[in-house]
């Protein structure tokens, strides 16, 4: 008899929410996923709030994965590979401080662990730039409009991330 998943979950941000939501519903060891607003000062954003850059939230997705299947870690790298952790408040046409680079720690083991991986990641030079991606304490995860949940499955694009 299988043990039940032990799920956790993390919070992500790395510029529009409906590609990185895409690639992280192919990644391995991932239950589910939602779009959504994260670490701004209102309550409730809609998107157009969102994008008029007044509330301070970031476009993010919520990565609730089983720990028997992969590892923070793990998602930590392909959060990396999913955008360009060095710009600042954009990621490539998209502007604004709700595209920003964004690892929501929910707990300090996965602050420690966060820092620890971008600080491992800026050494190596992968990145011609200094990593600009912050880590920011999760405060409440507000879920998006239904209509931005899973948009590249409804509208039949392809994820290539």
């Amino acid at each position: 008899m299988t043990s039940p998943a032990k799920t956790r979950k993390c919070v992500f941000a790395a510029g529009c929410f409906w590609g990185v939501q895409a690639a992280f519903d192919k990644t391995p060891g991932v239950v589910s996923t939602r779009v959504g607003y994260c670490g701004g000062h209102i309550a409730h954003p809609t998107y157009e709030q969102v994008c008029s850059h007044t509330t301070g939230h970031a476009e993010s997705v919520e990565v609730e994965y089983d720990e028997r299947k992969t590892s923070y870690e793990k998602l930590l790298a392909r959060f990396f590979e999913l955008h360009d952790p060095t710009q600042i408040d954009r990621q490539g046409p998209d502007v604004g401080n709700n595209y920003r680079s964004v690892i929501f720690y929910s707990n300090e083991k996965q602050k420690e662990k966060a820092a620890a991986f971008v600080a491992k990641l800026d050494a190596s030079k992968r990145f011609p730039r200094p990593i600009a991606t912050s880590l920011e304490p999760l405060t409440t995860f507000w879920p998006a409009e239904d209509y931005h949940q899973k948009y590249y499955l409804k509208h039949d694009i392809a994820c290539h991330i």
